[in-house]
């Protein structure tokens, strides 16, 4: 298999905390329980082989070299397991080589419609597949790519999440990028009921950069990735397609299935994204994800990152002792290492670091990782 559920490094390392520093239940209490109070998801974990030969990018997921990539997992609701499954199934599979990243994803539906063919027209406002990358793993630089029925592309580039008042790039384009659309059914018929459609993406290492550094993968290369499905309720008058509507006249809100849950209606959260590693051994010799201590470390960063911003909203400041946010003891193990967690802050900023043996992370008030 080359899917995976990861199990949530965050609560791996709140159980250490719990083990190695029982003062810290206040942290840790509410993060072992699904880690509700930042409403953190389970991230998963994809492992994308190598291939030689690159698929021929038609929409249609039959070349032999997708046989050797496995499906991912069905999408599940953005919010998780505390809401429905979705109504259609959603799958994607992924593979590489030195130039690109494919992806390959069906979703069934008994209805496929797009309006918009305009490249850059706001994708979403129809039904569409999105793709969330981020190569780097801060959180601050990271792509976007939505598609529609039609194979209309919006692609844009964020140089932080909006909550950190990051702007959209709307004019960044994935140069080189190829896309295909197949339709098993006819687009726009309501008059018959379809099986769904399926996408094809070859997204080039080289367009995924705003400067001169390009995002390219080698053997053990670990990124962030996501991928969503918006999917308009709609209801058919005069043999069309209309969004059904609530009381107050607007459209019903769209659901949003993902393969990684965020734990939020918001795929601008990265670090609930999933984990993406680059490999070119074979399925025997490396079949599951292993996280790193660098991954627990950011995990457990991006705990004390939310409790943090919990911390402003409640008392308008940033905690400037690791007291003040449930802690006696700086020390706790990952992995039988010790780590050591430091706060500076003067209570309008801060930054969080953890030491270790092997590796050193931070994270700062705009939630950039270091």
């Amino acid at each position: 298999m080359s899917t995976f559920t990861l199990s949530h490094p965050l609560a791996k390392v709140v159980m250490l905390v719990l083990t190695f520093i029982p003062v810290a239940k206040q942290i840790g209490a509410q993060s072992v329980n699904g880690a509700s109070e930042i409403g953190a998801a389970i991230p998963k974990a994809y492992i994308t082989r190598y291939t030689t030969q690159p698929p021929n990018i038609d929409g249609i997921i039959d070349d032999t070299c997708w046989q050797k990539a496995v499906w991912s997992d069905k999408f599940v609701d953005i919010e998780g397991e505390k809401k429905p499954k979705p109504s259609f199934d959603t799958r994607m599979k992924m593979m590489w080589n030195d130039t690109c990243l494919y992806i390959a994803a069906t979703l069934s539906d008994p209805h496929v419609w797009a309006t918009l063919t305009r490249h850059d027209a706001v994708v979403f406002h129809d039904n569409d597949f999105e793709v969330f990358i981020d190569p780097e793993n801060g959180t601050h630089g990271y792509f976007e790519v939505e598609i529609n029925a039609f194979n209309t592309i919006f692609d844009l580039f964020l140089n932080k999440p909006y909550r950190n008042g990051g702007k959209a790039l709307h004019s960044f384009t994935v140069t080189g990028l190829q896309s295909a659309v197949h339709i098993n059914g006819t687009l726009n018929n309501a008059a018959d009921l379809d099986s769904g459609w399926s996408v094809e993406m070859a997204i080039p290492f080289r367009a995924l950069t705003t400067g001169k550094i390009k995002k390219q993968p080698g053997e053990g290369s670990t990124w962030r990735i996501n991928f969503s499905r918006v999917q308009w309720n709609t209801n058919i008058a005069a043999g069309r397609y209309i969004k059904s509507v609530g009381d107050n006249g607007k459209p019903i809100s769209e659901n949003n299935w993902v393969w990684s849950p965020q734990g939020v209606i918001n795929m601008h959260w990265p670090e609930r994204w999933g984990y993406l590693l680059f490999t070119k051994k074979d399925h025997s010799v490396l079949s599951e994800f292993e996280p790193t201590i660098k991954i627990y470390q950011e995990q457990y960063l991006w705990l004390l990152y939310h409790k943090q911003q919990a911390y402003f909203k409640k008392y308008h400041h940033y905690a400037t002792t690791l007291k003040n946010l449930g802690y006696k003891n700086e020390f706790f193990k990952i992995k039988e290492e010790l780590n050591q967690v430091s706060l500076k802050s003067d209570g309008s900023f801060f930054t969080i670091s953890i030491l270790g043996k092997t590796d050193t992370s931070s994270i700062n008030n705009n939630g950039l990782i270091n």
